[in-house]
């Protein structure tokens, strides 16, 4: 688990093919690898993935062709930066909110815009993700933890301050950019939980039948 406050910003050294997928090396930055061990999770652009081989400065780890299919993985090369953050431990602070490290969909910047010394950003979301993003709520883009400003449908915005915009690859985004997305871990269990004994028969997802036997509707 993680929190999607960005300890440092990396970048990838070497892809490497094995046996029909890919093993990432990165390199870590400012990233505080003294207590990293072999087996540990270190999210990669919001990517959880294992340490199979560990350095002072590098780590390096497995990439499924389930993650390169589902996540920007896919399109990163030698030299692309990314954000990094190590997995939580019970003394860790939760500055942010509870993330997976599991990509739900690829996103897209559609706008960047200055206000004062942020940034506002807008995203485009996969239509099936829309409705687990909603104003004020939580979302993790490339590991990072963000409040929804505005959702108008599958369109959402945030605010991005300068120290985020310094610290993680938000700074360097422009408009057609693709980014990973999770959407907040309650969001998704709630859904499923609503539908009860129902889950295994009904398809995924809250209609409006599900909410008028939920008695949200009359």
């Amino acid at each position: 688990m993680f929190t999607g406050i960005i300890l440092a910003i990396g970048k990838i050294t070497a892809i490497e093919r094995k046996a029909g997928d890919y093993r990432f090396t990165v390199d870590t930055g400012k990233l505080p690898m003294a207590d990293v061990q072999l087996g540990d999770s270190i999210a990669v652009n919001g990517v959880c993935l294992t340490a199979v081989e560990l350095g002072p400065r590098f780590f390096s780890s497995d990439v499924s062709n389930e993650t390169l299919s589902r996540t920007t993985l896919h399109a990163a090369t030698v030299g692309t930066p990314v954000n990094l953050e190590l997995a939580l431990t019970p003394s860790s602070r939760l500055g942010g909110h509870i993330v997976s490290g599991h990509v739900d969909g690829i996103g897209a910047v559609i706008e960047k815009k200055p206000d004062g010394r942020s940034f506002r950003f807008k995203f485009k979301a996969p239509d099936p993700l829309a409705r687990y993003i909603a104003e004020k709520g939580s979302i993790c883009i490339d590991g990072i933890s963000l409040t929804v400003n505005e959702v108008t449908g599958s369109v959402f915005g945030v605010n991005v301050v300068p120290h985020t915009l310094q610290e993680t690859t938000l700074g360097r985004t422009a408009p057609g950019m693709k980014v990973n997305l999770e959407v907040d871990l309650l969001a998704r269990y709630l859904e499923r939980l609503m539908q009860g004994n129902n889950a295994a028969r009904e398809p995924q997802g809250i209609t409006e039948a599900l909410l008028q036997k939920s008695g949200f509707l009359d």
